[in-house]
């Protein structure tokens, strides 16, 4: 036997799910017996073994000497598609990077679901590439291209605030306007979308999307601006020169807020130049650490540490920050109204892209009957107070925040493709 699934093939995280025998979908575990697996390649150079996923980036973060690759759905659609990558003495097609990611979900979900899985309904995006619709077709058929050549006999695609409409649409009773909105590790997306029981039953669904927009701003720099606004100053970061006459470079703080320009820091420049920089500091001492943190390599580590307080501040006022450095120890205490004032700018733009889709869509706040939230970034105070001020008179709908769009996915796979 095979049977169908639904793959959401995301940005930041990955997960893949299937219709049980009672109807129900379900998302099979990827990784560590979790659903979801962040998107993420590490092409060793030491032991020449691919990593997959946390595994991939546990080695990144041990300082393993390697290839990184994350965000690899973001080359779909443009010029760096046929440019292709080298990883050490091999040149590889980005097709081919993808068929190695997509091969190891596909192993990974035949592994949990018992057998062969056959047929896919691949998510995508409304838009690969926004205001290009060749660049958009050559996308998806990169993509599914890629798809084909692990042995899958049959690939269709579903837009990605379908399969989250399709997942809510299992408890509507009526037709309904929804907001959708998907708030990822690096992007923010917003459709407006209608649903209802009788709509859920029909193969082409791009009609009931009324309108999307997007912005480029995520969890990771809400992580960055948590860390720059309370972390950091523990650092040096705001304080002056012992002269009063400049302040510190803001650059190597930012860097160490930034997942990926941490290593960046790892060098034998970079050490001299804050040593420099600790002469002349007014605050040494905070400087010190910064230098013992960036000579044990723990930036990755810190970054984990301030996104884990991000998100203890989704149902607490306030978190106790620790983060030990040899015989030192960072302090601080974080609050919702910390969170708030760091996040401040990047909500302003949420908001203003919500305003975008609506005014596209031809409705208002009032018009939206359901506000579906997506994605873990809605957990955050900040966004979610701000998104239900919006919508005061709208039902919130908080969907499995990190499967909503994989579940839907499935129930498609299974309505396109059948059980079995």
């Amino acid at each position: 036997m095979t049977i169908s699934c639904g793959l959401d093939f995301g940005t930041s995280n990955s997960t893949m799910g299937f219709v049980g025998a009672d109807g129900v979908p379900r998302l099979l575990p990827l990784e560590d017996g979790r659903p979801t697996m962040p998107s993420v390649l590490f092409f060793s150079f030491e032991d020449r073994v691919i990593y997959f996923g946390r595994a991939a980036l546990a080695e990144y973060v041990a300082g393993a000497d390697g290839r990184l690759l994350r965000s690899l759905k973001s080359v779909l659609g443009t010029a760096l598609f046929d440019d292709g990558i080298r990883v050490g003495a091999r040149a590889y097609r980005f097709d081919d990077i993808l068929g190695i990611f997509v091969a190891g979900l596909k192993a990974r979900g035949e592994a949990e679901a018992g057998m062969p899985l056959d047929a896919v309904v691949v998510g995508r995006p409304v838009h690969f590439v926004d205001d290009d619709p060749e660049a958009d077709a050559e996308a998806q058929r990169q993509l599914e291209l890629a798809v084909r050549r692990q042995n899958f006999a049959h690939v269709e695609f579903q837009y990605e605030p379908i399969a989250a409409a399709l997942d809510y649409e299992r408890q509507v009773t009526d037709e309904r306007l929804a907001l959708i909105v998907d708030l990822g590790g690096g992007t923010s997306d917003f459709s407006v979308v209608r649903v209802s029981p009788l709509r859920a039953k029909s193969a082409d669904r791009a009609g009931d999307i009324l309108s999307t927009a997007g912005v480029h701003v995520g969890g990771t720099d809400f992580d960055r601006l948590l860390s720059m606004a309370k972390v950091m100053p523990e650092l040096g970061l705001g304080s002056q020169t012992r002269d009063g006459k400049r302040y510190l470079p803001v650059a190597p703080y930012y860097d160490l807020s930034t997942w990926h320009r941490i290593n960046r820091l790892y060098t034998a420049q970079t050490l001299r130049d804050l040593r420099g920089t600790r002469r002349e500091a007014r605050e040494a001492d905070k400087v010190g650490i910064m230098i013992e943190l960036i000579e044990d390599r723990l930036g990755h580590r810190l970054v984990g540490a301030v996104e884990a307080a991000k998100i203890e501040l989704s149902d607490a006022e306030e978190t106790a920050f620790g983060f030990p450095v040899r015989e030192s120890q960072l302090q601080t205490t974080m609050t919702i109204k910390d969170l708030t004032a760091a996040l401040e700018n990047s909500v302003a733009r949420i908001e203003s892209t919500v305003e975008e889709a609506l005014r596209r869509a031809g409705v208002g706040a009032g018009d939206i009957d359901s506000l579906i939230l997506t994605g873990g970034s809605t957990q955050v105070p900040a966004i979610a107070s701000r998104l239900s001020a919006l919508f005061p008179a709208s039902d919130v709908v908080r969907t499995d925040v990190l499967g909503s769009v994989g579940l839907g996915l499935a129930l498609d796979a299974t309505r396109k493709f059948g059980m079995a």
